[in-house]
C-alpha cells in the first residue's frame, strides 16, 4: 500500500490540472455540451495527456535526481528520497508511455501529432533546453499551447488569435513566476539546482514577470471584447494576476498548480471565473 502511494506521488496527479487546457476551446466557444461523442474523445485525449505528462515527469526526475537531492523541497520526491527505485520508476514510465500509444492508436489518432510534439519538446527540454535562460520559459509555454491546440482539434473548435496569445503570455507569466520563486528560495545556490537560473541577471525575471502580466491583461481584454459577454470577467483576470505576483513576491511557491490549490483567494477567483463564464455563455 505504501509503495502504491509513492507511485501515485511519483506521477504528480495534481499537475494533471494543466491538461484541463484541452477543454478551454469548447468551453469558451459554447460547444462543450453539444455532443457525447466529443466528450468521449475529449476524455480520452485528457487521459492520454495525463499519462504522457506523468511518464515525462518521471523521466525528468530521473535526469534531475542528483540535483533534486540538494533542493529543500524536491529532495522529498519519491526518487531522490529513495522511496521509489530508479528501476521501478523507469518501468512505470514505460508502462504509462505504452498506455498512451494504445489510446492514440485505437481512440484518438487525431492527437498523434500533438502528443508527439509535446513529448519530443518535453524530452528535449528535460535533457538540454532547460539549462538555457528564456528558452526554458518558451518551452514551458509551448506545452500549454500544444494542449490548447489539441483541445481545438479534438472538439473541432477554431482557436481565436486573442485566445492563443492570452494562453501564450499567461504560460510565460506562470513559468516566470515559478523561476522567480526558485531563484528567491535558493539564492546563490539556485544555479546548482537549475543551470538556467544562473543566466538570469538581477531583476530580469522580475521585469519579465510584470511585462507578461500586463500583456496577459491586454490580450485577455481584447479576447473578452470579441466575446462581449465575457467582458465582466476581466477584473477577475486582473485579480488573479496580481494575487499570483503577490504570492511569489512573498516567498511562496510559484508552481501554478500548487498556487491554485493552496492559495484560497486564487482558487476562489478561478472558481468564480468558471461560474461567470459558464453562466454568460451557456445561460
Amino acid at each position: 500500500m505504501k509503495h502504491l502511494l509513492y507511485l501515485i506521488k511519483l506521477i504528480r496527479p495534481t499537475q494533471w490540472l494543466k491538461n484541463l487546457m484541452l477543454f478551454f476551446p469548447p468551453f469558451l466557444s459554447g460547444s462543450l455540451l453539444t455532443s457525447r461523442e466529443y466528450w468521449t474523445t475529449g476524455l480520452a485525449a485528457f487521459f492520454s495527456f495525463c499519462c504522457l505528462a506523468s511518464s515525462l515527469y518521471i523521466v525528468n526526475d530521473l535526469c534531475d535526481v542528483k540535483r533534486d537531492r540538494f533542493h529543500p523541497a524536491k529532495r522529498f520526491r519519491p526518487i531522490p528520497s529513495g522511496q521509489v527505485s530508479v528501476k521501478l520508476a523507469s518501468v512505470f514510465a514505460l508502462i504509462l508511455f505504452l498506455t498512451v500509444l494504445l489510446t492514440v492508436v485505437f481512440v484518438v489518432p487525431q492527437l498523434s501529432l500533438f502528443l508527439f510534439l509535446y513529448g519530443f519538446a518535453t524530452v528535449i527540454y528535460s535533457v538540454w533546453l532547460k539549462n538555457f535562460p528564456v528558452v526554458d520559459l518558451f518551452c514551458i509555454s509551448f506545452g500549454f499551447l500544444v494542449r490548447l491546440e489539441s483541445g481545438g482539434a479534438v472538439f473541432r473548435v477554431v482557436i481565436s488569435e486573442w485566445l492563443f496569445l492570452s494562453v501564450f503570455f499567461l504560460s510565460l507569466f506562470l513559468g516566470t513566476g515559478k523561476r522567480y520563486a526558485e531563484q528567491s528560495l535558493l539564492g546563490v545556490n539556485s544555479v546548482n539546482h537549475r543551470a538556467s537560473l544562473g543566466g538570469y541577471s538581477q531583476g530580469l525575471l522580475d521585469a519579465i514577470l510584470h511585462v507578461t502580466a500586463a500583456t496577459v491583461l491586454v490580450t485577455y481584454t481584447m479576447y473578452s471584447l470579441t466575446h462581449r459577454q465575457l467582458v465582466y470577467t476581466v477584473p477577475l483576470c486582473a485579480f488573479g494576476l496580481f494575487r499570483y505576483i503577490l504570492r511569489v513576491k512573498s516567498g511562496s511557491s510559484g508552481d501554478p498548480t500548487e498556487s491554485l490549490l493552496k492559495d484560497i483567494p486564487l482558487l476562489l477567483c478561478s472558481f468564480i471565473w468558471v461560474v461567470l463564464v459558464g453562466w454568460s455563455i451557456y445561460s
